[in-house]
């Protein structure tokens, strides 16, 4: 009868001004530079093409390696948040941040099936009770274990799926 009453609160997250820093925080490498620019990165879908070169370059790279091994969590939040707003602007549904585990304990969509996610952020949908996880695909693909080529075929699969 009062079964709402052990839902738990979902937690809001805002990873927008986590995205922005994807051209706001750019390394001195001079491909960064000239690519990874506001006019560039405008939350397209064609702009994760210029994700996709980027990671690309990081991981086939000594020197991304290096980066990606040292700063791991931070490319995956960077990115993630990217890539997860590009996907909910072009959903151009009620998706909305929110903390991993917030949305864990709040819908039954992720009972036991993402238990080995370390907490993040997630895009969720309260009326459609639907969950879409960019960093986890991110951390995934940077880890060499994901099943999608690159990012921008996850970004629009994501937006087909959730249009």
């Amino acid at each position: 009868m009062f079964g709402f009453l052990n839902r738990t609160k979902l937690k809001k997250d805002d990873l927008k001004g986590i995205a922005k820093l994807m051209y706001q925080d750019v390394s001195d490498d001079s491909w960064d530079q000239e690519n990874l620019t506001k006019r560039n990165l405008d939350f397209t879908i064609e702009s994760v093409r210029y994700i996709d070169m980027y990671t690309k370059r990081l991981m086939n790279m000594e020197m991304g390696t290096e980066l990606l091994n040292k700063h791991f969590d931070n490319f995956v939040v960077r990115i993630g948040a990217y890539i997860g707003e590009v996907i909910k602007n072009n959903i151009k549904q009620d998706f909305y941040w929110y903390e991993f585990d917030s949305v864990y304990n709040y819908s039954p969509k992720l009972d036991g099936v993402y238990n080995n996610i370390e907490t993040q952020s997630v895009l969720y949908s309260r009326k459609r009770d639907i969950v879409i996880l960019p960093l986890f695909v991110v951390s995934q693909f940077l880890k060499g274990s994901s099943p999608y080529t690159n990012f921008l075929t996850y970004v629009e699969e994501m937006i087909k799926q959730n249009s």
